[in-house]
């Protein structure tokens, strides 16, 4: 992995980021593969050494959610049709990035793990923070210079107090 290469990637995923902070959630979308896979396993305390039982299986268990881009795009129309109840009024956000590493580089797809810290203040006393890893496999691409081909979203709680998750990572 090359220093240009470790800058372009952290540049797509910054970019990312404040598309959903700047509530440009359409432009946000040309940033997906067709084919995306974004979902969020459940995580659940766990004895040590019972690791594999620590996440919800996206194949045979629930998760907070497991959607193609066909559902991302859906939910985004609707939140920007203005009449959306848990964004009236609007949610401020703040999405950080940090911890930006390369796993692997496979032809055009990049192995990539980051980690997140979303800020939501909703109203005058609504606040949730949302934290934890991410595990993306990035797709190059010659008009945006990648697409997010598989996003793997592990927040760090296990019982969410948010009532509702109302934003993207």
């Amino acid at each position: 992995m090359t220093p240009e290469l470790q800058l372009e990637v952290e540049r797509f995923l910054f970019l990312e980021a404040r598309l959903l902070d700047e509530r440009r959630l359409t432009e946000w979308l040309d940033l997906l593969a067709e084919d995306i896979h974004y979902f969020a396993p459940i995580r659940r305390n766990v004895k040590y050494n019972d690791w594999d039982l620590e996440e919800s299986d996206p194949e045979n268990e629930i998760s907070y959610f497991d959607e193609g881009k066909d559902i991302l795009t859906g939910r985004i129309r609707q939140l920007n049709t203005g009449v959306h109840w848990a964004e009236e009024p609007v949610s401020r956000f703040e999405h950080i990035v940090t911890n930006v590493e390369i796993v692997e580089v496979d032809g055009d797809e990049l192995h990539v793990n980051s980690k997140f810290f979303c800020y939501q203040n909703r109203l005058a006393d609504e606040v949730n923070h949302f934290v934890g890893r991410r595990y993306d496999i990035l797709r190059r691409d010659p008009g945006t210079g990648f697409k997010v081909a598989k996003r793997k979203i592990l927040l760090a709680q296990n019982v969410l107090l948010a009532k509702v998750i109302n934003t993207f990572f």
